[in-house]
């Protein structure tokens, strides 16, 4: 698909435009950012450069884009920037409500619950989950991550379940402690967990969504009893709030086009992702929805972080 160049009478950008990234390169929002530039660049006719500032689960680099004064700075956020950072940080430099321009959601992908290779499928994992109660544990990348929180959603609302969090520092320990018997249970990315999947090494239980083409063999969590459960990483785009109307405005008829496009959207497939291509009201939308039901679980939880 041809994009159109930036017309004689566009006014913004005038400069470079930056792109943040709160994860470092290779990371699945890097990967979005940068499958996202390119295009980007020749519909505007001006340079568009990736930027990671890793650190703090992207709170880093969304308190650089919520303050950034030159209208050419944009970033690149997952969930948990929008949606329980300020919950879960009461230190957090930014408000995700207020210092944001919100111009697309761009990318989306379910999480799968997996296990060791020998645990039994279905709804019978769940009864045997429920039988051993707190005698399970299942693992994380931290506290107040998505595979956190989602988790706790989850024991919420499946009658029994009670494994005990362990955190790790990465998706990588997290399969370790599966492989190694450490914890029984665990929800990661497709990327992440099919590799082990095909290998016989562990089992995929089911998906935190409805049937999806980045996994079309597995099966969603409904099929196994769990119901009304619906939970998916995202990357987002995002602007300060000041950012100019000129420069909402072309982003806003620009983004979408270029995610939805084949190119994009067989590029994000490939590397786990969905293409989705919201307008600014869509994103909104999904803000909102995804913070009610992480506020619930924080709140019922006591989860804090420093």
């Amino acid at each position: 698909m041809a994009f159109a160049q930036s017309t004689p009478g566009s006014t913004w950008p005038t400069k470079t435009v930056r792109i943040l990234v709160g994860f470092p390169g290779g990371s699945t929002p890097d990967i979005v950012a940068r499958t996202l530039a390119e295009p980007l660049s020749k519909v505007l006719g001006q340079a568009v450069i990736v930027e990671n500032k890793a650190g703090a689960s992207g709170n880093i680099a969304a308190d650089q884009v919520a303050k950034a004064t030159d209208d050419h700075t944009l970033g690149i956020v997952i969930n948990g920037n929008l949606t329980s950072a300020k919950m879960l940080y009461p230190k957090l430099p930014y408000d995700p409500a207020k210092d944001f321009s919100y111009i697309s959601l761009l990318a989306t992908a379910p999480l799968v619950l997996v296990a060791p290779a020998k645990s039994p499928e279905g709804a019978a994992f769940f009864t045997a989950a429920a039988q051993n109660g707190d005698k399970w544990n299942y693992g994380s990348v931290g506290n107040g991550s998505v595979g956190h929180l989602g988790m706790e959603v989850l024991k919420a609302k499946t009658k029994g379940l009670a494994p005990v969090h362990v955190p790790f520092k990465g998706n990588p320990e997290v399969i370790t402690g599966l492989l190694g018997g450490e914890i029984q249970m665990a929800l990661v990315p497709p990327g992440i967990a099919m590799p082990q999947v095909k290998a016989g090494k562990l089992k995929a239980i089911g998906l935190t969504s409805g049937r999806s083409a980045v996994v079309p063999d597995v099966p969603p969590l409904a099929d196994a009893g769990v119901q009304n459960f619906n939970l998916e990483v995202w990357a987002a785009l995002v602007g300060p709030a000041k950012l100019s109307k000129a420069a909402q405005d072309r982003l806003n008829a620009e983004v979408p086009k270029i995610i939805r496009s084949e190119d994009a959207r067989q590029k994000l497939l490939n590397q786990g992702w969905q293409a989705v291509g919201t307008s600014p009201d869509g994103l909104k939308t999904r803000i909102k929805d995804e913070a009610a039901i992480m506020s619930d679980i924080i709140t019922a939880r006591g989860i804090k972080l420093e």
